[in-house]
């Protein structure tokens, strides 16, 4: 895939994951209840018993509003990588990948084996941060391993 290509997969993925977020976190702040029946998967209906845990808020703010945070950091280095290459911006937004796909990984967890509910909206943004990390796997593999002496330094692809 071209630099473009995968840039705009990001952009795609980032918009979906802060949509989902910012429904999370907008109910969490109004205190109303999350629309996850899904007619015939009974087992992810789970949403308002995972959102009401003690797992659902760090520091006292819905988890959801970390993820509107994460989401929309990553979509400006995406969208300002449109504009520069800069190595410095391909190493954050890999690292925002690891952190994402690690975070995710633990909180399913918690709600497989602590909170024993499974929230489809939950499940979704698991989803979107393992997308998120193969992209930026392969956007820092493809387009920064390159050498260069300073982080702003504009980067040349390897292969176009």
């Amino acid at each position: 895939m071209t630099r473009t290509a995968l840039l705009s997969l990001l952009l795609v993925l980032t918009f979906l994951g802060l949509a989902d977020s910012w429904y999370l976190a907008q109910t969490a702040l109004d205190g109303d209840s999350l629309a996850c029946s899904i007619q015939g998967l009974e087992s992810l209906n789970g949403c308002n018993q995972v959102a009401q845990s003690a797992y659902s808020k760090v520091f006292g703010l819905p988890l959801a509003l970390y993820g509107v945070f994460f989401y929309g950091v990553l979509f400006v280095i995406a969208s300002v990588l449109f504009a520069v290459s800069w190595r410095m911006l391909y190493r954050a937004s890999i690292a925002l990948g690891v952190i994402g796909l690690l975070l995710s990984l633990y909180f399913v967890f918690l709600q497989f084996f602590v909170i024993k509910a499974l929230c489809v909206y939950c499940l979704a943004s698991m989803v979107i941060s393992f997308c998120i990390f193969f992209v930026t796997l392969h956007l820092w593999k493809r387009f920064a391993l390159v050498k260069v002496l300073d982080p702003f330094t504009p980067v040349i692809p390897l292969t176009s």
